[in-house]
């Protein structure tokens, strides 16, 4: 039947967008009962005919090699008459005893009429017995049933007893055909009563011990993904040691630990929205007491005077702290516009930013090649290097022995379809306590009054492209971080479109 207008030839499912909670629900015809049902009838038709064909195709043979046998015993009869001649009377007995309307005998190279009557007739099939396999069997079993009992068929086989080459006859198949179908229908009534209720067995089995156990599964899941926070929705397994049983149990540590983490996010959230809002609270108060310390730097008391600077600097780093965390709790990084960008420039743009003051102390060396791209989003890139390079001017500022000058080298290198950037310096190095939460917000910062948060960000950003950012650990003086980006994936068929147009 074609789809009606507005109708999709798919069915439910072409209709159905990917986020709709319909296209989880189970349809009675695609279910799983309705597959093992289909299957267990698919089954149940197999094995009637497994049975009934070759029990009528054995019946028909048997059949006929009894009418065989029964033209042997009036060939017998005619053996032993004198001079081999009958009466009529006696040829038309023996004829209907063996139900057959012409004996013929092969012995040697000769071929002789034993028996016949006098009606004319014309063999509509014939069959030899001596060359029957099964599938041939079967074959003339079913033609036997489809012709109704209305031809006259030839038979051949070879004599039961009496030596020969072999005794052919003709026969009206009417008798034949009644007894076979007789048969048939006695063989398929009692093969599908036999099949029928096997598979009856098999399926309410396998219900009970797989489709009931799977569909309390499947609405467990449906409640709990409804309402994942309500812990009624949890499974409660039972006691099955098998496969079924071991799911159940898997499914309840699952959801309880999803439970557990969906509990633990609703508390960091509202935690989260406190401390905004005693961050947002703090940075304001925090900036009121910086503008007194700027008042306070103007006073000519020189005890203030030696103060003062440390005051500011204090009230800066909680200033840039507090500001840090807001920012970070609501800015969410957008998708990188990837382009071929030159790497030494961004470099230079990095070292150019830094305070004129830093940049005084310390010894900058740009090492990329001139001609160095990388495919990356140029601000991401340019917010990264300036993040680890800006860590290691820190780093570098913070050292307790300020002896030899600072260094801070970038170098860039491609490996294929890969650009690795390196930024080292020859500072303190990294504390064993800040390589274990290197990368993780407020955690990751080894500096005093650090909120972790560059790291951290750096790193998000060199994952959306594919790539990473690590800590080296080359076992030399100071700290090193490479970061790698991998060029995008080209789609050569498109890549060819387009150059083609």
């Amino acid at each position: 039947m074609p789809p009606q207008k507005g109708e999709s030839p798919m069915g439910d499912d072409a209709q159905t967008p990917p986020g709709d909670p319909r296209r989880d629900e189970v349809s009675r015809r695609r279910s799983l009962a309705a597959k093992v049902l289909a299957l267990a009838m698919a089954f149940t038709v197999l094995g009637v005919l497994a049975v009934f064909l070759p029990s009528i195709a054995g019946y028909r043979l048997t059949w006929l090699k009894n009418r065989v046998a029964m033209a042997e015993v009036a060939i017998l009869a005619v053996q032993a008459a004198p001079q081999r001649k009958l009466s009529a009377d006696m040829r038309h007995e023996l004829l209907r005893s063996a139900g057959v309307h012409v004996v013929a005998f092969k012995r040697g190279g000769s071929r002789r009429l034993v028996l016949h009557d006098d009606m004319q007739m014309t063999a509509a099939a014939r069959y030899d017995l001596r060359r029957t396999g099964w599938a041939r069997a079967v074959r003339d079993a079913l033609a036997t049933l489809a012709a109704g009992g209305d031809r006259i068929i030839t038979v051949i086989d070879k004599p039961p007893m009496i030596e020969g080459r072999f005794i052919e006859l003709a026969l009206d198949e009417g008798a034949l055909y009644r007894d076979l179908r007789a048969h048939a229908l006695a063989i398929l009534k009692a093969s599908l009563a036999l099949a029928v209720s096997g598979a009856a067995l098999l399926y309410l089995a396998i219900h009970w011990l797989l489709i009931r156990p799977i569909s309390r599964l499947n609405a467990s899941m449906r409640r709990f993904a409804g309402d994942p926070q309500n812990p009624a929705h949890v499974i409660s397994p039972s006691a099955r040691r098998d496969e079924l049983g071991a799911a159940q149990r898997q499914l309840r540590r699952l959801q309880l630990e999803t439970l557990g983490l969906l509990q633990q996010k609703e508390r960091l959230a509202s935690l989260g929205l406190a401390v905004s809002k005693v961050s947002h609270e703090l940075r304001n108060m925090l900036t009121q007491a910086h503008l007194i310390s700027d008042r306070l730097a103007m006073v000519d008391d020189p005890t203030v005077r030696k103060f003062a600077p440390k005051l500011i600097a204090s009230l800066d780093r909680a200033i840039d702290y507090c500001t840090g965390t807001l920012k970070y709790g609501r800015v969410q990084e957008p998708p990188p516009v990837r382009a071929a960008v030159a790497v030494r420039p961004v470099v230079d743009e990095v070292f150019a930013a830094l305070p004129r003051e830093e940049r005084a102390a310390l010894v900058l060396v740009n090492e990329a090649p001139a001609d160095l791209m990388a495919d990356a989003d140029p601000g991401h890139l340019q917010r990264i290097i300036a993040n680890l390079v800006n860590n290691a001017a820190q780093a570098l500022a913070a050292r307790p022995d300020a002896s030899a000058p600072g260094r801070i080298v970038v170098s860039a290198r491609r490996e294929g379809a890969i650009v690795r950037l390196r930024v080292a310096d020859n500072g303190p190095g990294l504390p064993e306590k800040a390589r274990q939460h290197l990368f993780e917000p407020f955690h990751g910062s080894a500096r005093r009054g650090g909120t972790g948060l560059g790291l951290a960000i750096a790193r998000q950003l060199a994952v959306s492209h594919g790539g990473d950012l690590k800590w080296i650990d080359d076992h030399q003086p100071g700290a090193a971080f490479e970061l790698v980006i991998p060029d995008r994936a080209v789609d050569l068929a498109a890549a060819r479109a387009r150059r083609d147009a």
